[in-house]
């Protein structure tokens, strides 16, 4: 009998005009968390399809407890125990969660669907992986949290021997993560193999027994967690020595203020109070906080997004109302969101057509109002070169890209609006080590050419690596801010969690 639950020997797959997976090998024990790595764009998604029969591969074999299978779709992938939890979430809305995890195979008593008993089932099983959900409640209703969970249960009931998780902790909170750890760790015990996606160092190295690290296309190499460090799997990620994470530091903040914020209050009572802040010209200010701390809903104030009942804005020495978001483009701001792809890319669109959409205006022609063909094409092609953006054309699908290169094109976006203050919220969340080291070059760059930043970041070394100052926010209000030279881990938390332990 084979040491190995699956074994993926020498896997090709080719699409016109690029070898997408060439020769790769992934071999995963049983009761084992094995990591899969690899910066966007190195296979790891295109091998996960193939092994879940939304690809065939063009070479090599795949084997099932030793037993050479040929996977012709996901439904057989599932008869075989291989079960897939998506990155991207897409329930039916409108219909019981219970619905959604047993569809396409309703329990049934006689020729009618057994509801009662269909809610019992899920009721079970959400009992046994201690999932707080009722089986009745509808998708719509619940949290982004919450459908990831029904997801891992809805793989759970295939009882799937191999449980593919990609990037599963994208939008959880800590404790969600702790909760999820717990469930990986009990499916582990049972026997099962997780292979886990994700661009989470610190997950990666607490979670895993083993990691097996991709590069464009290739199999790199599989080692025991427990023998690598952070830096030693960047470096394999990237095929080059990443001795810094952040770029050296090539600018220097200046003393005018841009933005001044005084005592600014959210019209909802229960999003931030009284918040007061600076930012200088030149400037990168993190904004740090648990989940919950209000920082997405200030930023979103400033942007026009969202109403204040008090307070006063201050920027270039001129009081500003911003009433929406229009008058926030006009004032020079611009706000790249949180959820890049729910708020942010146009998937179906091409390149040219994300880059340009946020200024239109810019390119339309005198009287008669069309747009100027040649000058959109003109601007998104400096912005491409500008940042970098690896795409075969302007006219590719926005959808097609890695999520690197999709934030380079939006924050490309909103600098064709010329704006001097650029609001980040979250900017490398789900983006590889290669790719993030390039969002903080730019962000670099903007802040030596006089462009102010204000970052929100949950990633702490993010905020202590790349901020000339840190603000921290904590239940809606700011509970200090520090310079770069007396910021640490440490006293980030003690700020963080400043009123809650107070409370």
């Amino acid at each position: 009998m084979s040491e190995y639950l699956l074994e993926m020997n020498q896997i090709v797959k080719t699409f016109p005009g690029v070898k997408a997976l060439d020769g790769v090998n992934l071999r995963v024990r049983p009761g084992t968390v094995h990591a899969l790595m690899g910066e966007n764009g190195a296979g790891k998604s295109t091998l996960m399809k193939c092994l879940f029969g939304i690809y065939r591969p063009d070479g090599g074999e795949i084997l099932l407890d030793g037993e050479k299978v040929q996977i012709g779709g996901s439904r057989q992938a599932l008869e075989l125990g291989v079960s897939m939890i998506h990155q991207e979430l897409h329930p039916i809305p409108y219909r019981p969660v219970m619905e959604n995890i047993w569809l396409g195979r309703f329990p049934k008593r006689g020729l009618s669907v057994d509801h009662k008993g269909m809610y019992q089932k899920t009721q079970e099983l959400f009992r046994e992986m201690e999932i707080p959900i009722r089986p009745d409640a509808l998708a719509a209703d619940l949290s982004v949290s919450e459908l990831q969970l029904a997801e891992i249960a809805k793989a759970v009931s295939y009882n799937s021997k191999v449980i593919i998780m990609d990037e599963p902790t994208s939008s959880l909170t800590e404790n969600e993560v702790a909760h999820l750890f717990k469930i990986i760790r009990k499916l582990r015990a049972e026997g099962r193999a997780i292979i886990y996606i994700s661009h989470k160092m610190e997950e990666i190295l607490d979670i895993s027994d083993e990691v097996t690290i991709m590069r464009d296309g290739k199999y790199v190499g599989t080692w025991p967690a427990a023998e690598l460090t952070t830096d030693l799997i960047i470096s394999r990620m990237v095929g080059r020595d990443l001795t810094h994470r952040f770029p050296p530091r090539r600018y220097t903040p200046g003393k005018e203020i841009l933005l001044e914020v005084s005592h600014l209050t959210s019209s909802d009572p229960s999003s931030f109070q009284d918040v007061s802040f600076q930012l200088r010209r030149g400037e990168i200010l993190g904004v740090g906080g648990l989940v919950g701390a209000q920082r997405t809903e200030l930023v979103e104030s400033l942007f026009g997004l969202r109403s204040v009942a008090a307070g006063r804005i201050v920027k270039n020495g001129r009081p500003l109302r911003i009433r929406s978001v229009a008058d926030a483009k006009r004032a020079g701001v611009a706000l790249l969101t949180e959820e890049r792809r729910a708020t942010g890319v146009f998937g179906v669109l091409s390149v040219l057509d994300n880059t340009v959409v946020a200024n239109q205006k810019a390119y339309a022609l005198p009287v008669i109002g069309a747009l100027n063909g040649r000058k959109r094409r003109q601007a998104a092609e400096d912005s491409r070169k500008k940042l970098h953006v690896k795409t075969h054309s302007l006219e590719a699908l926005m959808q097609n890209l890695s999520g690197g290169n999709q934030q380079k094109v939006l924050i490309g976006r909103w600098l064709l609006t010329g704006p001097d203050l650029l609001i980040l919220d979250e900017p490398t969340r789900g983006i590889d080590v290669g790719a993030k080291y390039e969002i903080y070059t730019i962000m670099q760059e903007l802040a030596a050419a006089g462009k102010s930043i204000i970052m929100i970041s949950s990633e702490m070394p993010e905020l202590l690596g790349m901020s000339d100052r840190i603000m921290v926010m904590c239940e809606g209000r700011v509970s200090g801010i520090l310079d770069r030279e007396q910021a640490d881990q440490v006293e980030i938390m003690r700020l963080a969690t400043m009123f809650k332990t107070a409370g």
